[in-house]
This record gives C-alpha cells, sequence and structure tokens, in this order.
C-alpha cells in the first residue's frame, strides 16, 4: 500500500485533479492507494475537503480497494461516535478504513483501546489500526504489548500499520502475529526501514509516493529472489533516508520535490505555513531519481 501524497496548486489549495493523477499512477503500478493518511496532509483539511479526497479515490478506482484514514481530531462529540461517523464516510464509498491516532486514543487505556476497536469494526467489512509515532504528529501513539494483543483477537481487524521508526517494536509486533494470528498483517510505516518486507512486513508507506513504479520493480525483485532487489531497496532506502530527516514533517514537501523533479507535478507547493525543504534538496533528489530510472529499466 501507498499513502498518497495530496498535491497544492502555487497558492497553497488541495489539488484533488493532482491527487486523482497520484491515485491513478499507484495503482497503476500495482500498489494499493491510501488517501486521508499523514502523506494526504489529513490534519491540515477540513471536513468538506477530506469527503471530496474520499470521493476522489472512490471515482478513480471504480470500485477497486483503497485505504482512507478515518480522522476524528478536530470533531466534537464522544470518540466512538466520531470515529463510527468517519469510518461510515469512508465505508460507504467503498474504502477500507484505517483509524487515525487522535487525542483521546492516545491518553485512552489499553483496554479501552481495545474496546474502541471491538466497537467501530463492526461497522466496517474489515477494518485496520494505526500506531504514529510522536515524530509525526504530537498526538501520535505506539501501543503497549498487551494492547496489540487485544487488536490481534478482534476479528474485524485486519492489518495495523505500524510507524514508530523503531525496527525492534516492529519485529516485536511480527513475532505476536505469527504466534497468534499468522494472517493479520503488519503493514511497515519505516520508511528508514523500508527492508522489513525481508522479516515479515508488508508497507503502507509514505516513501512508496515518491516512485511508486520503483517500489512494485523491488517487490517483484524480492518475491522472485532476484538479487536486483538489494541494489534496487538501497537506493530507495537513501530516498527515504535524505526525505524523512529531521524535522520529520518536512519529508512531504520532499515528496512534492521529488514529484515536480520527476514531471509528475508542476508545483512543490503545501499549505503557505507547511514545513518545507531548501530548495537546493531539489538537485539532491533528481540524482536519485535518475539512479532510480537506470535501476528499473
Amino acid at each position: 500500500m501507498s499513502a498518497v501524497l495530496l498535491p497544492f496548486d502555487s497558492a497553497g489549495r488541495p489539488d484533488f485533479a493532482g491527487l486523482a493523477a497520484q491515485i491513478e499512477r499507484v495503482a497503476a503500478a500495482g500498489l494499493t492507494p491510501a488517501v486521508n493518511m499523514d502523506t494526504g496532509w489529513v490534519h491540515r483539511l477540513d471536513d468538506a475537503q477530506r469527503i471530496e479526497a474520499l470521493e476522489t479515490a472512490r471515482r478513480v478506482r471504480g470500485g477497486a480497494r483503497f485505504v482512507a484514514g478515518a480522522y476524528v481530531e478536530e470533531g466534537t462529540g464522544p470518540m466512538g461516535g466520531r470515529y463510527r461517523r468517519a469510518v461510515e464516510a469512508i465505508v460507504t464509498r467503498g474504502g477500507t478504513p484505517i483509524l487515525f491516532p487522535c487525542t483521546e486514543l492516545q491518553s485512552a487505556t489499553g483496554s479501552d483501546v481495545v474496546a474502541l476497536f471491538r466497537e467501530i469494526a463492526q461497522a466496517a467489512p474489515a477494518l485496520l489500526a494505526f500506531e504514529l509515532g510522536l515524530d509525526f504528529v504530537p498526538f501520535g501513539r505506539i501501543f503497549d504489548a498487551d494492547t496489540i494483543r487485544g487488536l490481534l483477537d478482534i476479528e474485524g481487524v485486519v492489518g495495523l500499520k505500524h510507524s514508530s521508526l523503531r525496527r525492534d517494536l516492529e519485529w516485536e509486533r511480527l513475532e505476536l502475529r505469527d504466534s497468534r494470528r499468522p494472517e493479520f498483517r503488519i503493514y511497515t510505516g519505516n520508511d528508514l526501514a523500508i527492508d522489513m518486507v525481508m522479516y515479515g512486513s508488508d508497507y503502507l508507506l509514505g516513501l512508496s509516493a515518491f516512485a511508486p513504479e520503483a517500489f512494485a520493480r523491488r517487490d517483484a525483485f524480492w518475491r522472485d529472489g532476484n538479487a536486483r532487489f538489494f541494489a534496487l531497496n538501497d537506493l530507495l532506502q537513501y530516498l527515504g533516508a535524505f526525505a524523512f530527516r529531521a524535522p520529520t514533517p518536512a519529508y512531504r514537501h520532499s515528496a512534492a520535490q521529488f514529484l515536480k523533479v520527476t514531471g509528475h507535478l508542476a508545483h512543490d507547493g503545501g499549505p503557505s505555513d507547511g514545513p518545507r525543504r531548501p530548495e537546493s534538496d531539489a538537485a539532491v533528489l533528481a540524482d536519485i531519481a535518475r539512479r532510480l530510472a537506470a535501476l528499473v529499466e
């Protein structure tokens, strides 16, 4: 899966036509697109814009699968009701919901988290959980082992995106998954360790939005036992280390810069006060893009 970047135009407005093009590109590469994620600036959109992102995904996908973040940080009323409404908006448009963290979820007990997921899972054919570290958002949360065990025991929760940027915690989740529920999916969100696919993780990455075709080729090399996997993975990881350096949230601008230098976006903008990288990054990204093109030929 790939978290699709929401482009912005030169005036700092969301570009939903550009979003449609990025969804199409990700899908054409064979990856499942995910909208209204951190990479999609979900926390900087209003309710109407989040719905427009869902409608864009619904229209482009035409009934094919997509994932969408259920974001409730700025809503009113009880947390459970806010999540139910967000999940309903996704499910009715054909998407698979992933529960984006919020401040109340951050402070909830582990048993309350499990109870919430058990309740919300009844409102969706399939539900994904999401651990997101504080490097990305101030209201992120990484669950403890008991909470992970509880989530694994909920039939309707079919996977977990883990974005701690720590291998050891992800390895713990893989071990729990393998011993408790082997069909459950662990989706790495570790853009600094994209080789977690070698250890049994799947992925839902923001980095794959930079170059979905290269990720698809890398995956095929790994599936087929082709040693070209390693050179391509190493270069993609170099891209990840460069783009996701501190401050981590500025990776979205890195993504826009990369998509601009590769001809997939006309502008590398974001919200007017969004974190930005120096313009000199574009030359480094262009060099990486040239090297990637040679490896995927």
